[in-house]
């Protein structure tokens, strides 16, 4: 493989977006780190830098400021790909302040195609794009394959991927470059050196950070939304999938760009581990590698949330090379030693 070539990283300080980077450099690719540091920190630079002992190029800017993003693009020519990940991700958050998402997330994306389009590096193969297993709303059958109905979207967060998911079929359809859509579930856990992993900015939205913050005695309760689902246990059912797994798929299909092994201009592929497992069952593996009881409490559903969903990856399996490796427990545990990690920072 070329150890040139330059991969640039929209949000790129963020949560999937450092362990992806990891994973960019420990495979001999060149990384530039665009972020708005809006939900993440500077010295995730630092960490990334311990463990792989290579610091990426780093731009502090808003994707949403065009005149920005045009000026970087004109200065860096020589991208071969783009991994786009920037945007606001809450569920719960987008349904408070839907015109937030909107603005942010959809303007990001036209943003970077807008000038890429404008400017098309000299050797450009295309943009893998975050997107999110949202986009299937409650689906009628499980598990969800790719070619699952879109249906309405459950809240303006999962609308804004169906959204930028059809801006990147449109403009596939009018340039030479490539689109891959990568659907993923939810990702936890963090590295196993414990040096990055998910830090969000306030009070966590997701579940896993809440647990781990929880267990460690930062956050007081955890709420557990609903207990009454068609489920096992009357608990939501996801598909968790270990962050470094879904990392590595970001550099597979970053190798499918490149070696133009892509069967057409726009392709989607469903990023987890093909199992379910409810609230609950995070919950109970939690304290069976912490090896404490957690304080939890069983509340009324939470406006956006769907009931169950997680992914046939048949597909991404067969096309990409790639599958997921790492257990439920793997997962809780490696955020467990990265929440201790951040107690003995003082973070």
């Amino acid at each position: 493989m070329n150890n040139k070539l330059h991969i640039l990283v929209t949000g790129g300080a963020g949560y999937i977006g450092s362990h992806t980077v990891v994973e960019l450099i420990l495979q001999g690719f060149r990384v530039s780190i665009v972020d708005n540091l809006n939900n993440s920190s500077i010295k995730v630079l630092d960490a990334i830098e311990k463990i792989t002992n290579t610091k990426p190029a780093f731009y502090n800017f808003d994707l949403c400021d065009d005149i920005a993003v045009n000026k970087f693009v004109s200065e860096n020519n020589d991208i071969a790909a783009i991994i786009h990940f920037a945007a606001y991700k809450a569920v719960g958050e987008s349904v408070e302040k839907p015109l937030m998402y909107y603005r942010n997330n959809i303007n990001s994306l036209v943003n970077v195609l807008d000038n890429i389009n404008e400017k098309t590096p000299i050797n450009f193969k295309g943009i893998v794009f975050s997107s999110s297993c949202t986009v299937y709303g409650q689906p009628d059958i499980l598990p969800v394959t790719e070619q699952s109905e879109i249906k309405k979207a459950e809240s303006p967060y999962g609308f804004t991927k169906q959204v930028c998911e059809e801006i990147l079929v449109n403009n596939s359809a009018n340039v030479n470059y490539v689109s891959i859509a990568l659907r993923y579930f939810n990702p936890i856990g963090a590295h196993s050196s414990a040096l990055i992993g998910e830090l969000p900015n306030g009070v966590p939205n997701n579940l896993v950070p809440y647990i781990t913050q929880t267990g460690i005695g930062k956050r007081e309760c955890l709420n557990v939304f609903g207990n009454d689902y068609n489920t096992p246990d009357g608990s939501c059912i996801r598909d968790f999938i270990h962050v470094v797994d879904l990392a590595k798929a970001h550099v597979a299909s970053i190798n499918r760009l490149i070696e133009n092994r892509n069967k057409s201009i726009f392709e989607v592929f469903n990023i987890g581990t093909g199992r379910g497992n409810t609230v609950l069952e995070v919950i109970n593996s939690f304290e069976k590698v912490s090896e404490s009881k957690l304080n939890y409490k069983i509340v009324e559903r939470r406006k956006g949330d769907i009931e169950k969903i997680y992914a046939d990856t048949t597909y991404a399996n067969n096309e990409l090379g790639w599958s997921a490796k790492s257990s439920l427990d793997d997962a809780m545990l490696s955020a467990w030693k990265w929440e201790l990690h951040l107690k003995n920072q003082n973070m």
